[in-house]
């Protein structure tokens, strides 16, 4: 009887060694999932990636917007932008008002949505008609999703996208969070 409760006790102790060691944490998969679903049960689901302007001919769902940002990372697609309204100041600070429709994928699934945003960036200067002049020095922006513009894998989606631009790379480095 002692001999049966030593070695059950051994085996036990050897499963419960193995089982925790951190060589044995399990699938990546089950992992990645319990940590989104976290995400979500937090609100919000924090997204990154890199933002530049598109090549001709390679975002061609929409027509009539003032220029598109091609969309890496966490989104992928495109991001169409019109210009609503703008403002330069003599000492060359740009304020820019406008919507944008992202029409992409989220994980491999895809959607689209809108935006409100609002830039705010340094230039050389301004001339009379408000457009910015010359080089940007710096730029930022902010993108509140419209709430119930969401379709796809969007659809319920809120949230906000925020670029910060690196003038010297030329591209839009984004940071973000999604809540459905």
């Amino acid at each position: 009887m002692n001999n049966r409760a030593t070695i059950a006790l051994v085996f036990y102790f050897i499963f419960v060694i193995l089982g925790c060691s951190k060589d044995n944490s399990g699938p990546s998969a089950i992992t990645q999932s319990k940590q989104e679903s976290l995400l979500r049960a937090t609100g919000a689901i924090q997204i990154e990636g890199i933002g530049r302007y598109a090549d001709v001919g390679q975002c061609t769902d929409e027509t009539g917007y003032t220029f598109v940002i091609s969309m890496t990372g966490d989104l992928e697609g495109c991001l169409y932008t019109y210009v609503d309204d703008f403002a330069c100041s003599p000492s060359g600070t740009y304020r820019e008002y406008g919507r944008e429709h992202f029409v992409g994928t989220y994980k491999g699934q895809s959607g689209t949505f809108w935006t409100a945003y609002s830039f705010e960036g340094k230039y050389e200067g301004c001339p009379l008609n408000g457009e910015p002049l010359g080089a940007e020095i710096f730029g930022r922006c902010q993108h509140p999703i419209v709430k119930g513009s969401g379709t796809g894998v969007f659809e319920g989606v809120s949230g906000r996208l925020a670029f910060r631009d690196n003038v010297e790379l030329l591209i839009f480095p984004f940071t973000g969070h999604l809540r459905y």
